[in-house]
Order: C-alpha cells, then sequence, then structure tokens
C-alpha cells in the first residue's frame, strides 16, 4: 500500500524530531564522565612523528615517484579508491534515509532494535568519517602543501596558503583521514581484531605515496586525525548510550545488545538450545 507523500513527509519529521528529542535529554541527564585520555600527550606524539617522517622519507618519496614499476601502481591505484570518503559516507547516509521514512511503530521489538542499531552505526560512520573529512579539508586547502607530482618544481615543502588548489592540497591525506576514521570504528567495534584492522587501512592509506598523490608525512597525519576524530565520535556516543557503554579508566565498550543482523547472540541461542533439547526429552514417543 503506497504512502501519501504528506504522510511521509509527517513520518520523517516526527521520527526526526523524535530522535533529535532522545539526544537532547541524554545530554540532559546524563554527565560528561569520559575516560581520562592524554590527548597532549598523544597530540605531541602524532607530530612528532609526522616531522621525523618528514625529515626521513619525504624527500626519497619525492625521488622515487615515477621509479615504481607500472604493474605496481595500477596496483596501488586499485585499492587507493577505497580511501574515498564515499563509499562510507553514501551507504551511512542512505541508511538514515531509509531509517528516517521507515514506520518505527509498526515494526516488532527484533525489528525495532536492528533499525535502530543500524541508524546508530550510520551516525557514527558520518561523525567520525564525515566530520575528520570536512577538517581535513579545511586544513589541506588552508595549509597548500605541494603535492609529490610537482616534486621536481616546488621541492618537498612548498607552501600555498589558501591557494584553492588541488596541486596545493596535499597535507594531511584526505584519503589517509579517511581511512584513519575507518581504523577507530573497527578498533571500538573489534577491539580483538585491530591488528588486522590496522595492517588493512594502513596499507590503503600507504598507497596515496605509490600513486604520487601525497608524501608519506600526509597520509601518516591524516590517519591521526581520522583516527582521533573516531575516537572522540566513540566517546560522545558512549555518553549517550549509542552503541558503547561507557568504560571509564579505558576507551568505550560496545553493548552486548548492538548487532546489525537478526541473529540472536550467543547466551539467547544457547538458551534455546537447551530449551529445545529439554522439550525432546519430555516429548513422549509417537506410536
Amino acid at each position: 500500500m503506497s504512502v501519501a507523500p504528506f504522510a511521509l513527509y509527517r513520518r520523517s519529521l516526527g521520527n526526526f524530531t523524535d530522535t533529535m528529542r532522545i539526544v537532547q535529554r541524554r545530554f540532559a541527564v546524563r554527565p560528561a564522565r569520559y575516560p581520562r585520555i592524554l590527548w597532549t600527550v598523544w597530540g605531541l606524539a602524532w607530530a612528532l612523528l609526522t616531522v621525523a617522517v618528514f625529515l626521513r622519507l619525504d624527500t626519497r618519496a619525492g625521488e622515487m615517484r615515477g621509479e615504481w614499476s607500472p604493474g605496481f601502481v595500477r596496483f596501488t591505484d586499485f585499492f587507493t579508491q577505497f580511501g574515498l570518503g564515499g563509499w562510507y559516507l553514501i551507504p551511512a547516509a542512505f541508511c538514515l534515509v531509509v531509517a528516517n521514512l521507515t514506520d518505527w511503530r509498526g515494526l516488532s521489538r527484533d525489528g525495532r532494535m536492528l533499525v535502530y542499531n543500524w541508524t546508530c552505526f550510520a551516525f557514527f560512520v558520518l561523525c567520525a568519517v564525515g566530520l575528520s573529512g570536512l577538517v581535513v579539508n579545511l586544513v589541506k586547502y588552508g595549509i597548500g602543501r605541494a603535492r609529490p607530482l610537482y616534486f621536481d618544481k616546488f621541492g618537498v615543502l612548498s607552501l600555498h596558503p589558501f591557494a584553492m588548489d588541488a596541486r596545493f592540497a596535499g597535507f594531511p591525506s584526505g584519503h589517509a583521514t579517511t581511512m584513519g576514521a575507518v581504523f577507530g570504528i573497527l578498533l571500538l567495534l573489534f577491539p580483538r581484531r585491530w591488528t588486522i584492522a590496522l595492517i588493512v587501512t594502513a596499507c590503503i592509506a600507504s598507497t596515496r605515496v605509490f600513486v604520487g598523490a601525497h608524501y608519506p608525512s600526509d597520509t601518516f597525519a591524516g590517519f591521526g586525525l581520522g583516527l582521533a576524530f573516531a575516537i572522540l565520535s566513540g566517546l560522545v556516543f558512549a555518553r549517550l548510550g549509542f552503541i558503547f557503554e561507557q568504560n571509564q579508566p579505558k576507551l568505550p565498550v560496545r553493548k552486548k545488545t548492538f548487532r546489525l543482523g537478526w541473529s540472536d547472540p550467543p547466551n539467547v541461542r544457547i538458551s534455546m538450545a537447551r530449551q529445545a533439547r529439554a522439550a525432546e526429552e519430555t516429548t513422549p514417543d509417537k506410536p
């Protein structure tokens, strides 16, 4: 049965206002108790390591531009596309649109929980990837560092602040920032698999060097920036009770109720299996 446009509009507006009301209420009643993360120490370490990478690797990377084999460049050029923010922002935005147009009251309890979890996850991705993407674009055009493609002409450190030219938008790397945010998301959701997530996302971020779009320090700085935004987003979501629980001395912990599929959690499946076995044992055999 089709829904009239005006009714769909009212449903969308109602869902949006209800969501904003929930967020405002949770901000009001939940105190801002965040873990004591040494942001100054981590920020200083990130800056010093970026400088070290610049001093040790950037000039060499500029000199080696064009010396990589064509096959290797094509390989890295394929994987570097996964650093585009659109791969993550477009599905997240689409998910929010669908959730906003959904009749939540007509869903079952499990259905509402599923849509709720997907909505929270989409918001989380938009905050981590989207906000870091906005900031990195402001910073990179404000700094105006020339890309390695123009190493022979401009050198390793040629700054053209606010030139608003893609040639001078090298530091930090936007692709690497996106991959840093993706790593932060995976780190918070799957902390036991953080090494795999780091290897995959760091490798994709490093492809920007091999395709000649960025220096190593650009990618290192961008990756750290994206990771910081993902952690900050996770802390705010934990305060609101979305996806994560607050863990005062450490990073947020994913809630046991957060899952993006219909499958029941392990403890529920075990309980259901025990009930089924008990029913079979108490049921008399048919003649």
